[in-house]
């Protein structure tokens, strides 16, 4: 509050009274008016403190149980820190503010009975344990060895006292807000024209329809336990565990609306009916939405007018199964794509076998290998490391030239041999297919602009549910399916900054180990199952 007064109190600072300056001198008149009134100490009950550190100071307050067991505040203290101080890291912070207050309080703590720091650094607990100090904490801790105390966690969220003293609200985030989509919006207002779902809203308790005549019929009411009322939204499962989805009504308007976003759009890439449902029915259900779904893309104007008539499957080679994403990928070349201002006639694709997620590259026809050595470095080495292997049906000579760029590129003195084995999987040809099929489909009017498509294209690839695995390349790699408009959080919200900051302080150790462990049980059961499918892709051929 009163830092930017202090600021000018510094040596050699600039004399320049503000708005700033005026609004801090305020600040602390109107604070010095009305000051809390603190509790005398009583030397025969505990103390107990609270203290934490922010970026840019410590603050502590000193706290006795009175009578009524209500706690008093006997004492607060805060400095900012200084230059020093400002690069110690979070633990080293933490740890000063301590030292802060033991000093502050050495009067009323020294000597005492025991007492009790509350921090909301849960590591600090152990710190006076810890083997490895540094020399400053060992100095700290040398200071607190002469005080009787107890360390507690507090999480953020409850330590208001010594977060008003460390923090300042315009320091904070100052606002955090999700993005909506419009369709919630038209589904709640379209149930009022379903008596089918007036029906259940009823049942489940919504006040909007309780005095609707619409009743249950004998099926429905058998079939009642599937749905379920949230925020004026109806959900539908097929079972406990799987994931509740969104009830859309009977409104055909509003139903060719979903399936639009979720077919038509470039995010969507016309891909066909098994990919178009899979991504609707993430979220959304509704009767036979499997038909509703097939018709649509039968029907679409634009898969009739630039898709050719299906391929015959190409047989998988008999390549081993990776064991993990991105061990073992491919790459490949489609040309005679429409000339675009950079002079890109083609495109290069790689492809993790195993997740079968893909990145795409615009390239001109005369890509050499030190060329794409710098695409495979941009598009995935930053972001998944180097695969032990890479099938490719181009020369070998042109697979050394490129395997050698990319360790020059990196900078390595390591030496690099390749071994050729005359095989492939035909997968990444296959790709090229449907990347085809979809540039012709998004850029049906303006054919030029196919290299600006290729983020959603290859987005709309890696969104869709493969047939060999049964998971989205995405759901596969990071185990979890990415928003797009049609699947926004259904209500908009904000959190200021204090609120995200006491809710991340919450999250105890043992959760987030619980956690952990759920994720890596999950990650670890999708790759046998997806290991499992494409093994047995591989002997149905």
């Amino acid at each position: 509050m009163a830092r930017p007064l202090s600021n000018l109190l510094q040596k050699d600072a600039e004399w320049a009274w503000d708005t700033e300056h005026q609004v801090a001198f305020e600040a602390v008149k109107e604070n010095l008016l009305h000051a809390p009134i603190l509790a005398l100490p009583d030397p025969d009950r505990p103390f107990s403190v609270v203290c934490d550190a922010s970026d840019f100071a410590i603050g502590c307050v000193l706290l006795q149980a009175d009578t009524e067991g209500r706690e008093r505040v006997i004492a607060f203290e805060s400095r900012q820190l200084k230059a020093a101080e400002k690069n110690y890291p979070v633990h080293d912070k933490e740890l000063l503010a301590m030292k802060y207050a033991l000093v502050k309080f050495r009067v009323h703590l020294l000597g005492s009975k025991p007492f009790v720091i509350f921090t909301d650094h849960v590591s600090l607990r152990t710190a006076t344990q810890s083997p490895h100090l540094s020399q400053r904490m060992a100095r700290w801790l040398s200071i607190f060895a002469e005080y009787n105390f107890e360390m507690k966690y507090k999480p953020g969220r409850k330590n208001g006292l010594a977060d008003a003293l460390s923090r300042r609200p315009d320091y904070e985030l100052s606002h955090v807000t999700t993005v909506t989509s419009s369709v919630t919006d038209l589904i709640r207002a379209a149930y009022a024209r379903d008596d089918m779902c007036v029906a259940l809203l009823r049942a489940l308790g919504s006040k909007e329809f309780e005095d609707s005549d619409c009743k249950l019929s004998a099926r429905l009411r058998a079939r009642l336990h599937r749905y379920s009322l949230d925020d004026g939204l109806l959900y539908y499962s097929t079972d406990p565990e799987d994931t509740p989805r969104i009830v859309v009504p009977h409104d055909e308007d509003l139903k060719y609306r979903i399936l639009y976003e979720a077919h038509d759009t470039a995010l969507s890439g016309h891909l066909g009916r098994e990919k178009t449902y899979g991504s609707v029915s993430l979220s959304y259900w509704w009767p036979k939405l499997d038909k509703w779904t097939s018709t649509y893309v039968r029907t679409c104007e634009t898969c009739q007018r630039v898709k050719p008539s299906p391929h015959a499957a190409a047989p998988l080679a008999s390549l081993p199964v990776p064991s993990g994403c991105w061990e073992s990928m491919s790459m490949d070349f489609g040309f005679g794509l429409p000339k675009d201002s950079d002079g890109n006639t083609g495109i290069v694709v790689f492809v993790d076998r195993l997740s079968k997620m893909a990145h795409l590259a615009a390239v001109p026809d005369t890509i050499d290998g030190k060329g794409t050595a710098k695409l495979f470095i941009d598009r995935v080495f930053r972001q998944h490391g180097l695969p032990e292997s890479i099938v490719s049906d181009r020369d070998p000579r042109f697979t050394g030239k490129f395997w050698s760029s990319v360790f020059k590129m990196l900078g390595t003195r390591l030496d690099m041999s390749t071994t050729d084995h005359p095989q492939t999987d035909g997968q990444t040809e296959r790709v090229n297919r449907v990347v085809e099929d979809v540039l012709r489909s998004v850029c049906a009017e303006t054919p030029k602009r196919g290299s600006t498509m290729l983020p959603l294209v290859e987005f709309a690839l890696n969104n869709a549910v493969h047939a060999s695995t049964g998971f989205t390349p995405f759901y596969v790699n990071g185990l979890t399916h990415p928003r797009v408009p049609l699947t926004l959080p259904l209500r908009g919200s904000g959190l200021g900054g204090g609120e995200i900051a006491g809710r991340l302080a919450d999250v105890s150790p043992l959760t987030v180990r619980k956690q952990v462990d759920e994720f890596l049980s999950t990650r670890l059961s999708v790759l046998r199952h997806v290991r499992d499918a494409m093994a047995e892709s591989q002997d149905q051929q």
